[in-house]
């Protein structure tokens, strides 16, 4: 696999592809357009927060490679938000609070979100989706929260049956935003 080169060019450019493939399901108009993530820099922070947790989550605990892979996803999802808020002009003092305020800000939502998925009902899921991913929001609809909050469940059960291998090799399966 492509573990023992993540820190070559070559790797890295992996690592790259591997957040690409993830956030662009994270950018998948349905959500902005049927689901009601306000379309913003705060919600899409927050859907390709959402979306490398749960692959992250689906690689922890699978040994050294997928560790890494976990790690490097995490860094190149950084230097996106970087990128990003570099291009919206910060000044260099800035974007260094800022690009902090964004890896709390995920550290957070992994707390949280992760905590909501280990329990059997949704309530814990939907107040954690509502207040980061609908945050920004002034009154979410509730049939939007509900939809994502079956999405993201279908996500993670889609994650865990898919085999290691795929995931390493980049190729991640989502489900269908309005079908789960």
């Amino acid at each position: 696999m492509f573990g023992r080169l993540l820190g070559t060019r070559r790797g890295r450019r992996a690592a790259a592809e591997f957040f690409a493939t993830i956030a662009g399901q994270a950018r998948n108009p349905v959500f902005y357009q049927q689901l009601g993530v306000p379309d913003s820099l705060d919600g899409r922070f927050d859907m390709v927060a959402l979306h490398v947790f749960l692959v992250m989550r689906r690689l922890k605990g699978q040994g050294a490679e997928a560790a890494r892979w976990s790690q490097a996803l995490y860094e190149v999802m950084v230097a996106d938000f970087e990128a990003g808020v570099m291009e919206l002009g910060v000044g260099d003092s800035g974007i260094s609070r800022k690009v902090k305020t964004m890896a709390r800000g995920m550290a957070g939502r992994i707390q949280a979100y992760d905590a909501a998925l280990q329990e059997a009902g949704d309530a814990t899921l939907e107040v954690a989706l509502d207040n980061n991913v609908y945050g920004t929001v002034l009154e979410t609809d509730p049939q939007a929260l509900a939809t994502l909050v079956r999405y993201v469940r279908a996500a993670d059960r889609l994650l865990a049956g898919q085999p290691l291998e795929d995931l390493l090799g980049g190729r991640v399966r989502w489900p269908d935003p309005l079908a789960a």
